[in-house]
């Protein structure tokens, strides 16, 4: 199933709509989408090394949209549409004494969720939401992650391109068992942050 959605979403770099393509993706994955936009902002740099930073604002901007998105959804459907889909990405275990805590460490937990792939910043907006932390505070946590983070990706991809690519190609199964025990000690680190 992964390398389907994996394959589907590369394919949308070809598209002549690409760019739209690549802010809905930043869009949805900052609030319920699990492939992250990296996934077509590489071979989009890689075919256009020019465009490579152009990009990454779009991603930047995009995924901090739909982590206002997000937000919304925390914050007026925790219930109906938040919870469920934390319980999609199996964080829902915690997520009360979580939450209890989360306004405590909101800049650097927004900040490590949207900068470090293994903290779903999907969950981490809706967290966000649901504990209602200022908007100001996710807003900007999440521009500096974000644009740290998508700005990297299109710069190690600008300046050493092809490998980079060949990398994610042949090992995406090995990384995606690697990103999903990160997620579980990322959550467990999280925990550890809000309890303190």
């Amino acid at each position: 199933m992964l390398r389907g959605l994996y394959n589907w979403t590369l394919e949308k770099c070809r598209d002549p709509r690409s760019e739209r393509w690549l802010f809905g993706i930043s869009f949805a994955e900052a609030s319920f989408f699990p492939i992250p936009p990296d996934v077509l902002l590489a071979p989009m740099c890689l075919a256009q090394p020019n465009k490579a930073f152009r990009f990454a604002f779009i991603c930047t901007l995009a995924s901090v949209l739909g982590g206002l998105l997000g937000y919304a959804i925390g914050y007026f459907l925790f219930d109906t549409v938040g919870r469920p889909i934390l319980q999609f990405y199996g964080v829902t275990d915690n997520f009360d004494s979580f939450a209890a805590n989360f306004n405590a460490h909101g800049w650097l937990i927004v900040f490590l969720g949207g900068f470090i792939t293994p903290l779903p910043f999907k969950a981490i907006t809706i967290a966000a939401g649901a504990t209602a932390l200022p908007l100001p505070v996710l807003i900007g946590a999440a521009i500096v992650s974000r644009a740290g983070r998508f700005y990297i990706v299109a710069a190690l991809l600008w300046k050493f391109g092809e490998p980079m690519q060949r990398l994610i190609d042949r090992y995406l199964t090995l990384l995606a068992t690697i990103l999903g025990t990160a997620i579980v000690g990322g959550f467990v680190a999280m925990g550890l942050l809000t309890q303190s």
